[in-house]
C-alpha cells in the first residue's frame, strides 16, 4: 500500500519577525519557523464565524509555527502576547508557503461614477514591512504642553509610558468593535497605557479625560515605533483611467480565499482514503498542496489506465 510521504524541509520556511516575541526574561526573539495549512486547519475555517477572527489567527498561528527563535512547542499565549504586525505578518508568510507568492483579488473602483469590478495581482514581497528600530516591552513619551493630562486632583502630566497593542488586545476586543468602536479605541488604550506620570495603570474614567490631542499625540507615537505592514494597495483602475488606494485586509482575505467548502474537503479525503487507504488522520495532517498533488496524480493515473483499457 502506497503511503503518504513524510513534510520534507521544503514543507517550511523560516522568517524574521518585523518586530519580535519578548520572553519572561526580556529576550527578542524574531526568527520563527513556519509549517503550511493541513485539512485540519482547513476544517477549522469552514466552522469560521467572523467575529471570532482574532482568536482564529491565534488558533492557526499556534498550530503551524513550529518554534519562535528557541522555543518550541508554541503556546496560545505566546501568539497572544504577538504585536498586530508580527501576527499580520506571519499570516502573509503562511499563505505564501501554503499557496504561492502571488495574490489575486477581486475590488470594486472606490469612484462612485464607475464601480466596477477590476481584478489585482501582486506578490507577498510586495507588501512593505517596515521593522522596528527599538524594540522595547515599554515606551516613553511626553506629550505637548497643549496636551497636557489634568487629573482629578488638579495635578498635570506629561509622560506617558505605553506598550503596543497585541494579539490578545484584539481578543478580547473583537466583539466591543462590532457595538462601539470609539469605547474599543478607548479601551485599547487604557490595556496599552501603563501610566500617566505617577497614575499606573488608569482606568477607562481615566483616560476617558485625555484630550483628542492628547490621544492623537500617543497614537501617533505608537504608530512611530511599532512595526508595520503597508497594507493600502495603490492602483490605477483599468476602466475609468483614476488611481484609488484600496486596504488589503490581511486576515479576512486569508481566510476567505483558504476557507473550503467542507463538503468539498471530505469529497477529497474520501477520494484519497479509497484509493490508497490511507487513513483520515493521515490525509487530514497532509498540506493542502500535497494533498491536492496526490488527487492531481491519481487523477491522472486512472484517466491513463481508462484511455488503456
Amino acid at each position: 500500500m502506497i503511503q503518504p510521504t513524510e513534510a520534507s524541509l521544503a514543507d517550511f520556511l523560516t522568517v524574521i519577525l518585523p518586530g519580535g516575541y519578548v520572553d519572561n526574561d526580556g529576550v527578542v526573539h524574531r526568527e520563527v519557523e513556519l509549517t503550511p495549512l493541513t485539512g485540519r486547519e482547513e476544517e477549522l475555517l469552514a466552522r469560521e464565524r467572523s467575529h471570532e477572527v482574532a482568536s482564529l489567527v491565534t488558533t492557526v498561528l499556534q498550530r503551524c509555527i513550529h518554534r519562535i527563535g528557541t522555543i518550541s512547542p508554541v503556546s496560545k499565549d505566546m501568539i497572544r502576547s504577538l504585536l498586530i504586525a508580527d501576527r499580520q505578518y506571519l499570516l502573509l508568510k503562511l499563505r505564501e508557503l501554503t499557496l504561492g507568492d502571488t495574490i489575486q483579488a477581486s475590488v470594486f473602483c472606490p469612484w462612485s461614477d464607475c464601480g466596477k469590478k477590476i481584478m489585482v495581482s501582486f506578490l507577498t514581497d510586495d507588501i512593505p514591512v517596515i521593522e522596528t528600530v527599538s524594540k522595547e516591552p515599554i515606551y516613553k513619551m511626553e506629550l505637548s504642553a497643549e496636551a497636557t493630562f489634568v487629573a482629578d486632583s488638579g495635578e498635570t502630566y506629561r509622560e506617558i509610558c505605553f506598550r503596543l497593542p497585541k494579539g490578545s488586545d484584539q481578543e478580547i476586543l473583537s466583539s466591543i468593535v462590532v457595538q462601539d468602536e470609539k469605547r474599543a479605541q478607548s479601551l485599547l488604550l487604557q490595556r496599552c497605557i501603563h501610566s500617566i506620570g505617577s497614575l499606573q495603570d488608569p482606568d477607562e474614567n481615566t483616560i476617558s479625560r485625555l484630550s483628542t490631542l492628547a490621544r492623537l499625540e500617543i497614537e501617533q507615537q505608537m504608530e512611530v515605533v511599532a512595526p508595520r505592514l503597508e497594507l493600502t494597495m495603490e492602483s490605477t483602475c483599468p476602466e475609468c483611467g483614476r488611481e484609488y488606494a484600496v486596504p488589503f485586509d490581511v486576515q479576512n482575505f486569508f481566510f476567505g480565499e483558504l476557507r473550503t467548502n467542507r463538503d468539498l474537503l471530505y469529497r477529497e479525503v474520501h477520494y484519497l482514503a479509497f484509493h490508497y487507504h490511507w487513513s483520515e488522520r493521515e490525509i487530514m495532517d497532509m498540506p493542502r498542496q500535497k494533498r491536492r498533488t496526490y488527487i492531481e496524480v491519481l487523477s491522472s493515473e486512472i484517466e491513463r489506465l481508462n484511455h488503456v483499457a
